[in-house]
């Protein structure tokens, strides 16, 4: 281990990596403190890696990088949220896992939303910064979201989201038993004045929407669906499932009142984008939720 600079510059102390590892593995390595109380430093942005706050606790280290580990402590509390779970973070944007029923941005009178909560998350712990909208989810729907920390990144990442997302996937139960293993569903999608999704096997002058679909379980009542969008548009998924005779439990809207555990069945596991800044690939998966798994018993 090399050292370099005051070990009190700056109230931090600061290590040299000397062998690619992740970066929780190596403040054990390193510091004489437990598993937790490193984590709890992560969490409080005690961390940091080439002088940006770090609190991914498996970011991969590479030989020659500089880390600093605070010595003083930190003030704020460690981010708390009941709807939403930060996965990673660094000072250019922030992944998030959302909950079912809180919006992603502020919408009408809903005071309820990540961005809000985002918000109040980097006024506290002294970021000046505030969140910027990439890309959305359904209030019902669950799972993994990007958010950027200023306008400069959420343009770079909007403007070349088709080509910075090289793997998007979700999980979801569909009501029924599901023929096919798997294939791929091709339409065109269209708002009616209702604001209700509709499909078109031709061009009805709406956009064009691809689906991929692989079956991961079933029962003689429901599906367990793994859905890989090629495309992205508004409801792709539940419409898509619906056209299929399959809809997404829980969807009150496309849906056949099939609703086994008390929430739309939908949730994004996987997230894969080239960083917008960094151009590294950042992959990021979650857990299937247990209630959706619990059906296949």
């Amino acid at each position: 281990m090399r050292r370099y600079g005051s070990n009190t510059q700056g109230d931090y102390e600061h290590l040299t990596v000397e062998a690619e590892q992740p970066l929780l593995d190596f403040l054990l390595t390193h510091l004489e403190q437990s598993r937790s109380k490193i984590k709890a430093t992560l969490q409080g942005q005690g961390i940091k890696v080439d002088g940006k706050t770090m609190t991914q606790f498996d970011y991969l280290l590479r030989p020659g990088m500089k880390v600093a580990v605070s010595k003083t402590k930190r003030n704020q509390q460690p981010f708390k949220s009941r709807y939403v779970k930060i996965v990673y973070e660094d000072r250019w944007l922030i992944v998030v896992e959302k909950q079912v029923g809180i919006l992603s941005m502020a919408a009408g009178h809903s005071a309820l939303n990540v961005k809000s909560i985002l918000d109040d998350y980097f006024k506290k712990s002294r970021q000046h910064c505030t969140a910027h909208v990439v890309h959305r989810l359904d209030r019902d729907t669950s799972g993994l979201m990007v958010y950027a920390k200023d306008m400069d990144v959420e343009q770079m990442l909007e403007h070349t989201w088709h080509q910075t997302v090289y793997d998007r996937r979700y999980v979801a139960v569909l009501s029924g038993e599901m023929e096919q293993d798997e294939g791929t569903i091709e339409n065109w999608l269209k708002d009616n004045k209702a604001y209700i999704t509709y499909s078109s096997p031709v061009d009805n002058g709406g956009k064009l929407a691809i689906t991929h679909f692989h079956v991961l379980d079933r029962t003689t009542d429901h599906s367990l669906v793994e859905f890989k969008l090629e495309t992205g548009r508004k409801n792709q998924i539940r419409v898509h499932a619906a056209d299929m005779g399959h809809p997404v439990c829980g969807d009150v809207k496309y849906g056949n009142g099939d609703n086994p555990i008390g929430r739309l069945c939908l949730h994004a596991w996987l997230l894969c984008f080239y960083h917008p800044v960094t151009h590294q690939p950042m992959e990021f998966e979650t857990v299937i939720p247990p209630a959706f798994r619990h059906l296949f018993k």
